[in-house]
């Protein structure tokens, strides 16, 4: 019999959430885990800034070793080693342990993250997979709402220590849960490949494009972010040649080659962009120009998280009454409507206006999440979902990385200075965030690419669950804004 659709809901959504909760504790718990180690903010920001690259540049790797190996073994191998981790970052004697050991967790979270959706696809038929998703979405926004607050509570009660171990137990719970899932065997079919080579090109190129972005706030564009950019160009363009000629591809043609996941990926990638961007620039705006405390920034926030849980469920009526095109292209226009109310906030601004921009943001960007992924997964076959998931983590680990560097550079290129402060900062505020809803405006010219109604799955992955080879024991042959740093 196969795992419930049900537990497999449940085992994602709650993989999701870790991932989540871990990035949004984290921002909180970075100056106190400072001064408890006697390091400085250097080398603070990269137990950020490693878990992001080894995160990015595997995710598509670990989604095609879910196709092969079946994702729920990979999800309880990511979540097992992923709780591992935290619990030794937690024990770790010094800041050099804590960014290795952050590194190791981002290998397992990468092997996490896709999981969480190969096994969505696989479990729920196409029509019923968007309403799956929009639950895993809401569960994430809100994780990404409760997470500042769980975080600040953690670090003041019992130390930054106990911000790890809050995964520990649930990792532990879920991942064992995970292996003792069993089911019918798969149908045989031909063994999932793996590409090394490809894999270790497009892992370079996003390693090199993902250290650069993120670089970016602090140093400006040095000959170090240069010589990162090219050699993530360069990379990048040897591994597309190398996918045209292999006969086993890490990413499959006719997945990358479909209009619709094309379209899908760089609505991703857009909107992540012009949210993540606009709350970098957000929190300038509201600690600097308000001079609001963090709390207070916080809630004023909060109108973003609220609105994304509340948009994801109905995600999948507007998909099914109005169709992709529509649903996704409005939801974007609300994203940028939100980006621009914002834009012309000054410091008389109350928290109704400011609520009024978050707001729209959230209600945009929880909708776009939600049916953009559907259309991403559900057009991948099911041999290939674990590559759509890697896919569309992807897209959402570049965006925000792509929309704070845009943030940075946008202000100081507008304020004249690479730390801008006082009255530059706040002229330079206003046309930063014009030039991220320029952003929100791309993602919602991509959409139109998008079909005007939902079609037909393809017939090679329109059953469930019995395509995940891990069910049976053969396998085939913050949402509040914060100043820098993303996890």
């Amino acid at each position: 019999m196969s795992p419930s659709p049900r537990l497999t809901l449940a085992a994602s959504t709650t993989g999701a959430v870790l991932v989540a909760l871990d990035g949004t504790v984290l921002t909180v718990a970075q100056p106190a885990l400072q001064r408890d180690l006697h390091t400085d903010f250097a080398q603070v920001q990269w137990t950020s800034t490693g878990y992001l690259i080894a995160v990015a540049s595997l995710l598509i790797l670990a989604g095609r070793l879910g196709d092969r190996y079946g994702h729920r073994r990979v999800f309880a191998v990511g979540t097992l080693g992923f709780g591992a981790a935290s619990a030794g970052i937690g024990l770790a004697p010094g800041i050099g342990w804590v960014i290795a050991l952050r590194v190791v967790q981002g290998v397992f979270g990468a092997l996490l993250q896709p999981a969480t959706l190969g096994m969505l696809r696989a479990a729920y038929p196409p029509e019923r997979l968007a309403t799956a998703v929009a639950i895993r979405t809401s569960a994430i926004g809100a994780a990404a709402a409760a997470g500042p607050v769980l975080g600040g509570a953690l670090v003041t009660a019992l130390g930054w220590r106990a911000v790890f171990a809050l995964n520990v137990l649930p990792a532990l719970v879920i991942g064992v849960l995970a292996l003792g899932l069993r089911g019918t065997p798969p149908a045989p079919s031909a063994p999932v490949r793996l590409d090394p080579v490809g894999a270790a090109l497009l892992g370079t190129a996003l390693a090199c494009l993902v250290h650069t972005l993120v670089g970016l706030p602090e140093t400006g564009w040095t000959a170090s972010a240069a010589l990162g950019a090219l050699v993530s160009a360069a990379a990048g363009a040897a591994f597309v040649r190398h996918e045209r000629r292999t006969a086993s591809p890490l990413v499959p043609p006719d997945l990358v080659g479909s209009r619709a996941v094309a379209a899908s990926l760089g609505v991703l990638v857009a909107a992540s962009a012009a949210m993540f961007g606009t709350l970098f620039l957000a929190g300038w705006y509201l600690q600097d120009v308000l001079a609001l405390d963090p709390f207070s920034a916080g809630l004023r926030a909060l109108p973003l998280a609220a609105a994304m849980v509340l948009a994801a469920p109905l995600a999948p009526v507007l998909l099914k009454r109005h169709g992709p095109r529509r649903t996704i292209a409005s939801a974007m226009a609300l994203l940028t409507a939100g980006v621009l109310v914002l834009a012309r906030l000054d410091r008389t601004a109350g928290a109704l206006s400011t609520g009024a921009g978050f707001l729209l943001m959230g209600a945009g960007f929880g909708t776009v999440m939600v049916a953009a992924t559907a259309m991403v997964v559900r057009r991948a076959a099911t041999a290939h979902a674990g590559v759509a998931g890697g896919l569309q983590q992807t897209a959402m680990n570049t965006g925000p990385a792509l929309g704070v560097a845009t943030a940075t550079t946008a202000l100081a290129l507008f304020s004249g200075t690479p730390h801008p402060a006082g009255p530059a900062l706040e002229n330079a505020l206003g046309p930063s965030f014009a030039l991220l809803a320029l952003a929100g405006t791309a993602g919602t010219a991509l959409a139109l690419a998008l079909p005007h109604r939902t079609a037909p799955a393809d017939p090679a992955s329109s059953d469930p669950a019995p395509a995940d080879p891990a069910s049976s024991d053969q396998a085939p042959a913050h949402a509040g804004p914060r100043r820098s740093g993303t996890s």
